[in-house]
């Protein structure tokens, strides 16, 4: 644990619940899993090779944007914050933001503790004058900022388009959370994934190296190895499409055989071709995403583009 980190174990899930929450998913119909289990290390690191891929354009895009606006963004959001960054994987967006922002304080926080701490001493070795903090947590879930942060005010940062992971039902369940978390007039900076054409999309999520699929993939070897569920991956194959009645690409894990899992002495059955829904990224309008914030007590204050129009990143107020 590195000595310049500051780190906060807010890890409240027990080996016994994490069990439990995969198996209500997996006994469903259809089944699914969380998101979330994707990322131990190898998920991260694979989620990062995902990124870089031509096809995976919402990282680049989000990226330039950031790039391009961070002077923008400073005076909007304004200096001496304490800024959170929620699900900070490698926390490489950040780093943009941080010269221009100059926040006193830096919290990040993912549930994938081994990589989060890995990055957060990196950040810190790069930003001396930053004060850096390192919260394991599940944001899913109801959480509160640890004691200790310095800075005039909260800003949370949540790029990444990770909202999209949440339905809208969801999404404004998590936003009014963050509100509770929020003064008044602090702020969130947002990234949204726009509405596109759907080649753009299948694409992107159907990457020509098979990054995507490995990333989807992986989870069952996680189930295997830190859940010791009995599961032959190789008789999964990735399949990701986009749902255009619902705005959503979607990850499955489809069963490419007759077969059973065995998790905590469960044995779930799937048929061939029965799919396990891994994943959804909901896509947005620029209206449509800034009606779903106010609903759940934000003010819409500022958001940029790219000139293609293909992910938009939004600066929210708590609403008085």
């Amino acid at each position: 644990m590195s000595p310049l980190v500051r780190f906060h174990d807010q890890h409240p899930v027990s080996a016994g619940s994490l069990h439990a929450e995969l198996l209500e998913g997996l006994t469903s119909t259809p089944k699914y899993t969380s998101p979330k289990f994707f990322y131990d290390r190898r998920g991260s690191e694979l989620f990062d090779a995902i990124c870089e891929q031509p096809e995976y354009y919402p990282t680049r895009t989000e990226e330039s944007i950031l790039r391009a606006a961070a002077a923008e963004i400073a005076e909007v959001v304004g200096r001496d914050a304490t800024l959170i960054e929620l699900g900070s994987g490698a926390s490489r967006k950040v780093r943009l933001l941080l010269e221009a922002l100059h926040p006193l304080c830096y919290l990040g926080v993912d549930i994938s503790r081994d990589f989060l701490l890995d990055c957060t001493h990196r950040l810190a070795v790069d930003y001396p004058w930053l004060e850096v903090h390192a919260a394991w947590a599940d944001f899913s879930r109801p959480m509160s900022w640890p004691d200790g942060l310095t800075g005039e005010r909260p800003v949370a940062f949540f790029p990444g388009s990770s909202i999209g992971n949440f339905t809208p039902e969801e999404a404004e369940n998590f936003l009014g959370g963050l509100t509770q978390l929020l003064p008044p007039g602090g702020g969130l900076l947002i990234g949204v994934d726009l509405i596109k054409d759907r080649a753009i999309l299948d694409a992107a999520y159907n990457d020509a190296a098979g990054i995507t699929a490995a990333f989807n993939l992986n989870l069952l070897e996680r189930l295997r190895h830190d859940f010791e569920a009995e599961v032959e991956p190789s008789r999964f194959r990735h399949r990701a499409f986009y749902n255009e009645v619902d705005h959503r690409i979607e990850m499955h894990l489809v069963s490419q055989c007759d077969q059973s899992l065995r998790l905590a002495n469960e044995c779930i059955f799937f048929d061939e071709g029965e799919s396990l829904h891994t994943e959804s990224s909901y896509k947005y309008s620029v209206s449509g995403f800034q009606d779903l914030a106010e609903r759940a007590g934000f003010e819409p204050r500022a958001y940029w583009t790219d000139c293609d129009s293909l992910f938009c990143i939004h600066y929210l107020e708590r609403a008085p």
